[in-house]
Order: structure tokens, then C-alpha cells, then sequence
């Protein structure tokens, strides 16, 4: 058994995320283990550019209220206890609603070879972070 250091908690650097958003490494596995688990925390009004991950993605909702869409489907709000998963692959965005934070738990499987885990794209336009009625 290991008890790990707590690392200290980054700023989401502005060329993956619209806002302040801040996180937490909870955990990067050594090989063989490739898991990657983050508290990721997100200012009202926060997200995430539009990304996908190689072996694809879970979210835990924890606090607040959020948003997340995969492209080409519907804007979806996001509250405590809901998981959202997102196959490998599968373009998508999440963060906090307008006037809410929002906290979730992000959990991915990192790659063995050259392939980057995650590939960012664009940042979501003002017309995309729209919340559903």
C-alpha cells in the first residue's frame, strides 16, 4: 500500500477550456495500469473545448449543474449522480451551466503507443454552449 501525496490543483489551460476551470490528479497509473482519474471544477459558465479521447471517456457529476454535448447531437444538462460516457473517439464538450458550477469526476483510459490520449479541437462558439429549455 502506498498513501500518494496530494498534487496541487492546476488552472485549465486556456487553449482546452472557455473560463476558469481547476484540477485535480487523483490518479495517473504506471503501466500496466493506464488509468486517469481528475476532479475537474468548473466556474459558472465554464468548458471544455470540443475534444475526444482515444479510449474514450466517463464523467461523474458530483456538484452544480452542466452541460455536455457530442457534435452533431442535442445540448444536454448534466446534474449530481449523473454519468455520461463517451465512446472512443466521439467528439464532445462539457462544463458548467451559465449561472452554476459545476464538479465532475473524469475518468479515461490513457494509450500505449504514440497516439495522444486526448486531441483538442476548437472552442465551442457562443452559438453551440447553448442551455436546452
Amino acid at each position: 500500500m502506498e498513501i500518494l501525496p496530494k498534487a496541487p490543483t492546476a488552472k485549465g489551460p486556456a487553449e482546452w477550456f472557455t473560463g476558469d476551470v481547476w484540477f485535480d490528479v487523483i490518479i495517473r497509473g504506471d503501466a500496466p495500469s493506464r488509468v486517469r482519474v481528475n476532479i475537474v471544477r468548473f466556474a459558472p459558465g465554464a468548458h471544455t473545448a470540443w475534444h475526444r479521447h482515444a479510449n474514450g471517456q466517463t464523467l461523474h457529476v458530483t456538484e452544480g449543474l452542466g452541460l455536455v454535448q457530442s457534435r452533431g447531437g442535442q445540448v444536454t444538462v448534466i446534474r449530481p449522480g449523473d454519468v455520461i460516457y463517451t465512446p472512443p473517439g466521439e467528439w464532445h464538450w462539457h462544463g458548467a451551466c451559465p449561472d452554476n458550477f459545476m464538479t465532475h469526476t473524469a475518468i479515461w483510459e490513457g494509450v500505449d503507443d504514440d497516439t495522444p490520449e486526448t486531441e483538442w479541437g476548437d472552442h465551442v462558439t457562443a452559438a453551440e454552449y447553448v442551455v436546452p429549455e
